[in-house]
């Protein structure tokens, strides 16, 4: 047997990003079937499936475009505090723009502010012709592990 190296289409298990990914198994991220495409304590993008989050109606659920924002702002504002330590929401809003009812959303959570005990971000959430369904802002507490 022999040690192929990885090639540009396998992701390194040690990156951050496959880390998080990893991290989402058997939570509200996987379920919702939300894909985390990049992360960082300034800026964290990920996409999610209209199909499956959607409300009685065949729309894309408001609830769903929060646990998105929520979801990106959050692992943002993780990253943004550290080691040792960790963030949790404690405010977010949401303004839905438009409806969606098939395809997949993106969204891109953008730091605010990043300070010492708080971070900010500006969630757009946009429909695959890039069309803005959800406005959405998130404010992390960030504290010390006990």
């Amino acid at each position: 047997m022999t040690d192929t190296p990885a090639t540009a289409t396998e992701p390194d298990p040690s990156t951050p990003l496959e880390q998080l990914r990893d991290a989402g198994r058997g939570t509200l991220i996987e379920r919702m079937a939300i894909e985390l495409t990049e992360a960082s304590a300034q800026r964290c993008c990920g996409t999610m499936d209209v199909e499956g989050n959607t409300q009685p109606y065949g729309l894309l659920h408001g609830g769903a475009s929060v646990v998105l924002a929520e979801t990106l702002g959050s692992i943002a504002a993780m990253l943004a505090a550290g080691p040792g330590r960790y963030a949790v929401g404690v405010d977010i809003n949401a303004t839905h723009h438009r409806s969606v009812r098939s395809g997949a959303v993106t969204g891109i959570a953008t730091a605010v502010h990043v300070g010492r005990t708080t971070a900010c971000y500006d969630v757009v959430i946009s429909d695959e012709q890039g069309r803005r369904v959800c406005t959405s802002r998130i404010t992390c507490a960030l504290r010390d592990e006990v």
